[in-house]
């Protein structure tokens, strides 16, 4: 794979050593233990990230599955300093152009007849959907419907609200107690089923658990259910195809509100424009955030259907939503979004990566001959390589193993990666997300990084 070295943005004079200092005295470092020597990452481009030593590493995970269309795009840091130039913020109690003009973009790629509400985040979209959501069947006559259900292994946000609807243990240790009412079912996780089970032979009832706690728990209780069209963070876990409508004939027969977490599936990741409409569903609340803006700029949104808005527009004591967010929606980065729609039609990117994600399954099928890989699962174009020490027992890789599969791969100029602080003993998912802009040459370099690092395990295996 050619890795010849671009050219690195002009940025002063950096010393190395003095920048790692001041990151070890002054920075704190996202969701991982104090790292001494992290990457300092300098430029990006295409699907590619330069170090501060002139390193180049393959992003794999799009930085956190956000990158969607790729470092370096010069047309859309144009659109944001015109926007800057033109108006750098005005708050959404009352409008902008970008605004107005982004809504509706959002509206036609959902397909149906929703309101848009921004905010910065998907923690943030999630809080203002579980608000909403209350808030509705409160204004509804209902005020007893409070609670919300979720899954074990989905990840929906670090603030004490979203935290509480995630359903990964190790996210929650020394925080508790967190936001108030949130059950949890088994995931659909064919490979580990909950129920015992194998598909084609079940019930489907990992979504037809979903009934059995609306009754245990009282349906006048249950507000809403919230789940990720794939459990992404947690292991990319596929559900089977008729999953999410039989989820979704639940909901309706219950009056639970159907939240779809589209945070990462959404904006072409999934091979469609969301997630949700590989499976012919339609949500009654949408949350996003990350590629709606490839991240570069933050911006998050909740869709709400258009039905459930009107009880919001009826005059009354607190019958509107009492909700702000003071940089959510802000011009700039609904500037940023456009651009990076306009470019993902343009270049018909979510067909690309439908396309790249069919040649990811194909191609990484060869890996299933490993001893060590138990399970592979795409969806779109992301991946999930769940690592075995047998796969007689489906016992899970321990976790040196884990960690050497993600070095050898970085040490060749590949960096993708796991689901961390999910629950005991199961952070044993190698996690792959690449931008759509990835070549073909491209994949099949990620593919034979892949195929070398886990051939050290053999050869490990056989020294030891």
């Amino acid at each position: 794979m050619d890795k010849e070295q671009n050219s690195v943005p002009a940025a002063g004079t950096w010393n190395k050593e003095e920048l790692l200092e001041k990151d070890r005295e002054r920075l704190w470092h996202h969701i991982s233990p104090h790292n001494p020597n992290p990457v300092i990452a300098v430029a990006g481009e295409g699907s590619w990230i330069t170090d501060i030593d002139g390193n180049r590493f393959l992003d794999g995970m799009s930085g956190l599955w956000c990158v969607n269309v790729g470092h370096g795009r010069e047309e859309i840091a144009e659109a944001a300093a015109e926007q800057m130039k033109t108006l750098a913020f005005f708050p959404l109690n009352q409008s902008h152009v970008p605004a107005i003009r982004l809504a509706d973009k959002i509206v036609e790629w959902l397909g149906g007849d929703y309101r848009i509400f921004f905010s910065n985040s998907g923690s943030d979209a999630n809080e203002v959907a579980f608000k909403i959501a209350r808030q509705y069947h409160n204004q509804n006559g209902e005020p007893t419907r409070h609670k919300f259900i979720s899954r074990h292994r989905a990840y929906h946000g670090n603030s004490m609200g979203a935290l509480g609807a995630t359903g990964q243990a190790n996210r929650k240790i020394k925080y508790e107690p967190l936001g108030t009412g949130f059950q949890h079912v088994p995931p659909p996780y064919c490979y580990r089923c909950p129920f015992g089970k194998a598909y084609g032979e079940c019930s489907i009832d990992c979504a037809r658990i979903y009934e059995d706690v609306i009754n245990w728990e009282g349906a006048e209780t249950i507000a809403g259910v919230i789940l990720e069209p794939v459990i992404t963070g947690g292991g990319v876990i596929v559900p089977p195809p008729e999953y999410l409508s039989k989820v979704r004939e639940i909901c309706d027969k219950y009056g639970v509100l159907l939240i779809v977490d589209e945070v990462i599936c959404g904006f072409g990741r999934s091979g469609k424009r969301f997630g949700h409409q590989n499976y012919g569903v339609e949500p009654d609340i949408v949350t996003m955030a990350k590629g709606i803006t490839s991240a570069y700029s933050p911006l998050s949104a909740t869709a709400v259907r258009a039905g459930l808005y009107e009880s919001f527009k009826e005059q009354g004591k607190d019958n509107h939503f009492r909700h702000v967010n003071t940089f959510g929606g802000n011009p700039v980065s609904c500037a940023v979004a456009l651009k990076n729609i306009e470019i993902i039609e343009e270049e018909k990117l979510v067909e690309r990566a439908e396309y790249l994600g069919m040649q990811l399954e194909h191609k990484l099928n060869a890996l299933l001959e490993c001893p060590n890989v138990g399970d592979i699962r795409t969806f779109g174009f992301m991946a999930g390589i769940e690592m075995v020490e047998s796969k007689q027992t489906k016992q899970p890789a321990a976790p040196a193993k884990v960690a050497q599969v993600l070095a050898e791969c970085k040490k060749r100029g590949l960096m993708i990666g796991k689901n961390s602080d999910t629950v005991p003993q199961y952070e044993n998912v190698l996690t792959l997300s690449p931008p759509f802009v990835t070549t073909d040459k491209e994949l099949d370099f990620i593919v034979a990084t892949l195929k070398e690092a886990f051939a050290t395990l053999l050869i490990k295996s056989s020294t030891v």
